[in-house]
């Protein structure tokens, strides 16, 4: 591992007029640990090592609380990003996602887009702020679903100044289309990884071609996440890995940063070292042979 670890290794993008490093930070793992001041830690260490680019929600906590499960006080990623890095450096990005909501089972269901406006203020609320820079509407991806009257919903909170930059998420092509109709899309997140839901390979440069950022989550979980990697896959990385001095995490993320300039990654982690290892992997280079045999 480079004994200079710096997010700034992987290069830049913009979101909109904001200009992110693209190898940033994903916070569905920090409400993990129980130790509320190594997630602080973390987080600031993140900042140091160059990160300006976190995403987050408001439904991301630790078990407990209202859901009535798992042990001590329901933590939350976003309060845990107040308490670490309020008051917030100029050029951090925070991107968001509403949609999804929580019923009295935990389980997650499509909202409604009356009740998208109380879900960006428990943003608003949780993080400290009077807007926020990136909302991501995120959908159940449901055969035929239109997404035109909850996206155009946010549009109005973007005319209203609570959102500066919008984006979609768990998304097709089509729905795209239908969002830029409306209003600008800075980013595309989807789940995408060597090993899964490559269906996206073609979805991915189209992203590119009009200037959206493409943002995959469960880059480095990848299929195993789903149902196990491939042998092949499995392989490869650890082949690539040793010849690197890599792991086959850093190897995943380096993988996805290569998939284009317009790509970027948000691992996350709720541990101090692991957050160093993610950072430095953003340093990696594949040969255009390494990236052929990971396919």
């Amino acid at each position: 591992m480079p004994a200079d670890i710096s997010a700034t290794a992987a290069g830049a993008w913009k979101l909109g007029d904001l200009t992110v490093n693209r190898l940033g930070f994903g916070a569905m793992r920090i409400t993990a640990n129980p130790d509320r001041e190594v997630a602080i830690r973390v987080l600031r260490k993140a900042v140091e090592l160059g990160v300006n680019h976190l995403d987050t929600a408001a439904f991301y906590r630790s078990p407990g609380g209202t859901l009535g499960v798992g042990e001590g006080p329901v933590r939350f990623a976003n309060e845990l990003i107040r308490e670490a890095l309020s008051p917030y450096p100029e050029d951090l990005v925070i991107t968001t996602k509403v949609g999804p909501g929580v019923d009295e089972r935990g389980f997650y269901n499509a909202t409604t887009p009356a009740e998208l406006r109380s879900q960006v203020e428990e943003n608003l609320r949780q993080l400290g702020r009077d807007h926020l820079d990136v909302v991501n509407l995120r959908i159940m991806k449901k055969p035929g679903e239109s997404i035109s009257d909850r996206f155009g919903w946010l549009a109005e909170l973007r005319e209203a100044g609570l959102i500066r930059h919008l984006g979609i998420s768990n998304v097709r092509p089509e729905h795209l289309d239908e969002a830029q109709a409306i209003a600008p899309v800075v980013c595309v997140q989807n789940s995408y990884a060597i090993d899964t839901h490559r269906e996206d390979d073609t979805f991915l440069p189209l992203c590119g071609e009009r200037g959206v950022a493409y943002v995959p989550f469960f880059a480095i979980a990848g299929a195993e996440r789903e149902s196990g990697p491939t042998v092949d896959h499995t392989k490869a990385l650890e082949a690539l890995a040793a010849a690197h001095n890599a792991t086959p995490a850093q190897i995943r993320l380096a993988w996805t940063l290569h998939q284009g300039d317009h790509v970027l990654a948000i691992p996350g982690t709720g541990n101090p070292a692991h957050l160093e290892v993610n950072i430095a992997a953003g340093a990696l280079k594949l040969t255009t042979e390494e990236l052929a045999t990971l396919g």
